[in-house]
């Protein structure tokens, strides 16, 4: 019997063993391997196709650090081609992309052009018919993540809208979305709008900056039913199959391919009492907070670049660290992680102080708050929004300009 025993004891070992080897080989198999399409051109790169449509016209310009022709800013690139570029709108983060989020952003003046440079972000989120006097065309050029509760594309909506009502028509040089390989999440209730949530669509969406504004169009969710004239400079070789890799950070705490894949579920824990990492070299990389019962990684923010007043300022916080994650552990999942919020939620001593008011806006809905209150399963939360999922799918593929994933 002992020997049994110890034989049933080794071959449990043994499947142990070969079951961790399997996952580390899938796992070097996956760091080796380069998932991300290199021959993808933005919409900005091809110069050829849309400059004919600048020729003696007053531009103005919604751009930030994200605009670039290879290594140069759009900006730059058609001030050097001599293109009468009168102004230039800046969104969240600022013209330079090195605002803190949520901070106010002041009018100013562009040193290397002379160009005046006006906010699209605090009390004013769109141009006004003054902004927009000295303008003939608007061009929008902004990198976007590919999720609901990340700013530009509310700001593309006041954009939208300012143009349709002053009879300004717009040029999207259009960009991937590194998050536009699926779709996952509550879709937004009307009660819930705000500027992190302006329509009713899932947290991550699939569709490019461009694919959405003709979404904005086509189903008359611009207030008032406005139709901005729209013109879209579409990428080439660009498929929602295909990975982007973002050369530039898209903003101060999106630092890494890693922390952008993490982002759609991160985000969530900022409508809570869990850091996300901001003040670290690992934002949206790690989560915890002070005296979390469980946890295998300690870290604590401090001032950085970015952040000026992170969430627990110098208080060591417990939690978990992500970043050693791959792309292909991604492209396995196609969806929120969902258990990070529930374990958090489960193991935290005083779940009164958990959730604050900002996760409705986040999540669109109080539904998923109050799922997780109740003990919901992921498998139970995720399957409670499947049949509006189906809904927004079909809305989706009307206004598709590349290939789909399905």
């Amino acid at each position: 019997m002992a020997s049994f025993t110890q034989f049933s004891t080794t071959m449990k070992i043994m499947r142990t063993i070969i079951l961790f080897l399997f996952i580390l080989i899938q796992h070097l198999s996956y760091a080796q391997k380069d998932f991300y399409n290199r021959d993808i051109l933005t919409g900005a790169d091809q110069t050829d196709r849309y400059l004919h449509l600048l020729a003696n016209k007053r531009i103005g310009l919604v751009v930030n650090q994200t605009s670039v022709i290879g290594n140069t800013h759009l900006v730059d690139t058609l001030y050097k081609l001599k293109q009468n570029i009168t102004v230039i709108f800046a969104p969240e983060h600022g013209f330079r992309g090195d605002v803190d989020a949520g901070d106010h952003i002041s009018n100013t003046v562009d040193p290397t052009t002379r160009i005046p440079i006006i906010s699209l972000y605090g009390n004013k989120k769109g141009p006004d018919s003054t902004d927009l006097s000295n303008i003939d065309l608007m061009i929008f050029d902004i990198q976007d993540v590919g999720v609901r509760f990340y700013t530009y594309i509310s700001t593309l909506q006041y954009v939208m809208e300012s143009c349709a009502r002053y009879n300004k028509p717009l040029l999207i040089l259009d960009r991937p979305n590194p998050n536009g390989f699926y779709i996952d999440g509550p879709i937004l209730e009307r009660k819930f709008e705000s500027f992190v949530g302006m329509q009713p669509i899932p947290v991550v969406y699939a569709l490019t900056i461009g694919e959405y504004a003709t979404m904005l169009n086509g189903e008359r969710w611009l207030n008032d039913s406005l139709r901005c004239n729209l013109q879209i400079m579409t990428c080439r070789n660009y498929t929602h199959k295909s990975l982007y890799e973002l050369k530039i950070n898209p903003s101060p705490n999106l630092t890494t391919m890693n922390a952008i894949f993490l982002y759609p579920t991160l985000c969530f824990f900022e409508g809570t009492m869990v850091s996300v990492g901001r003040g670290t070299d690992l934002p949206f990389q790690v989560f915890g907070y002070p005296g979390n019962p469980k946890g295998t990684y300690t870290y604590t923010p401090v001032i950085t670049r970015g952040n000026r007043s992170p969430l627990y300022l110098n208080k060591p916080c417990v939690g978990y660290n992500l970043s050693n994650y791959n792309v292909g552990y991604y492209l396995n999942k196609r969806s929120l992680f969902l258990s990070y919020i529930i374990d958090t939620y489960q193991a935290t001593p005083d779940q009164t102080k958990f959730f604050n008011s900002f996760f409705e806006k986040l999540a669109g809905t109080d539904k998923l708050r109050k799922a997780i209150e109740a003990g919901k399963t992921e498998a139970e939360i995720r399957l409670s929004w499947q049949d509006d999922l189906k809904k927004y799918k079909s809305i989706r593929k009307k206004y598709l300009l590349y290939p789909d994933f399905e």
